[in-house]
């Protein structure tokens, strides 16, 4: 099984995309560099200097056990 990986933008979306990217989680960025700090959100993974991802299924736990909505287009 491959594991998929998950930037910033999938997170909290990307209007400007082209298609528009619809956020996975209804926060902005620095509430989600907050929540890992706290502890409350999954660690990211440094693939890279400037590259920084999550993997698919830490976060769809997350939110399973936040009991959020998850919208299907962003991660299919």
């Amino acid at each position: 099984m491959k594991t998929r990986y998950l930037r910033m933008s999938d997170l909290v979306g990307n209007p400007k995309a082209d298609p528009p990217v619809p956020p996975m989680i209804p926060a902005a960025k620095s509430t989600i560099w907050a929540w890992v700090k706290q502890g409350l959100f999954p660690s990211p993974l440094k693939l890279g200097p400037r590259v920084t991802v999550w993997s698919e299924s830490s976060v769809l736990s997350y939110l399973e056990k936040k009991n959020e909505p998850v919208n299907q287009d962003s991660h299919q």
